[in-house]
């Protein structure tokens, strides 16, 4: 399902505070420049891959930007996420970063979602870990001692499981 551009431009002034597009499929570039003026959250469940282009109107969006369905990403297209200045941005399908999406992630100024993530490469880690906002790797199932350790110089909140939880711990303990 996609949006012609005339509803997404009358569906970006909806002031409900959460706008919630689960069927839509498809995002062009006008509709996702429309959308992205919603004052609010954009929940974009459907979505399961973006352009560079969607993504670079999509980071313009002032608010909370959720895209679940997304299942994988370009560097580029994180390059462009990574600018979304709305405090919080959620990819919960992703379940693997590869270095280069982690470097251009890490720049993401607010909170960064990834519940899918269910391990990380040391160099991944390492970007991660130069992140200023609240990261959250709930998914986490697996990481190394040299990515624990990287983890562990993370200035903010890190949100994971408990045995990754005291694997990070044990290594700030050595930091400090």
């Amino acid at each position: 399902t996609f949006l012609t551009p005339r509803v997404a431009q009358l569906l970006s002034t909806h002031k409900g505070g959460y706008l919630s597009l689960s069927g839509l499929t498809t995002l062009t570039d006008t509709a996702a420049q429309a959308l992205a003026k919603h004052q609010g959250t954009l929940f974009l469940n459907g979505i399961t891959t973006l352009s560079d282009t969607v993504a670079q109107a999509l980071a313009k969006h002032q608010g909370y930007l959720i895209l679940p369905g997304l299942t994988t990403l370009t560097t580029t297209t994180a390059q462009a996420l990574a600018t979304h200045k709305g405090g919080y941005l959620s990819l919960n399908a992703l379940t693997t970063l590869s270095d280069t999406v982690a470097v251009a992630l890490a720049k993401h100024q607010g909170f960064l979602h990834l519940p899918g993530i269910t391990t990380l490469s040391t160099t991944a880690a390492q970007a991660l870990a130069e992140h200023k906002g609240i990261l959250s790797l709930n998914g986490l199932t697996t990481l190394s001692n040299i990515a624990a350790q990287a983890l562990a110089k993370h200035k903010r909140y890190i949100s994971c499981n408990q045995e990754i939880r005291d694997h990070i711990d044990r290594f700030k303990e050595h930091e400090a």
